[in-house]
């Protein structure tokens, strides 16, 4: 009984997302695309982080703030690559 189900909901799951996933969605949602997009907020924070200290260097709690989130976005950042590119077995 519960290999009927599981064979169901897996026919069910390719039918669902033959109909509503088109290509052009797939890579839309793909973890490349995601890894490009986090490159570019990573770039844009750089950006924002050398201007913040040009322009306001007193804010000290506004660069922590974005050096913060900077270094989590370079965490995900080597999540993603090390998840697309696995470093091979010694």
């Amino acid at each position: 009984m519960v290999e009927n189900y599981n064979v169901f909901v897996t026919v069910a799951r390719r039918e669902y997302r033959d109909k509503v996933a088109s290509p052009m969605d797939i890579n839309l949602h793909s973890l490349s695309r995601r890894l490009i997009e986090l490159r570019i907020e990573h770039a844009d924070l750089d950006n924002l982080i050398d201007q913040a200290t040009a322009t306001r260097p007193d804010d000290e709690l506004s660069v922590r703030r974005l050096k913060k989130r900077r270094l989590l976005l370079r965490d995900q950042i080597a999540r993603l690559e090390a998840e697309l590119d696995p470093p091979e077995p010694a």
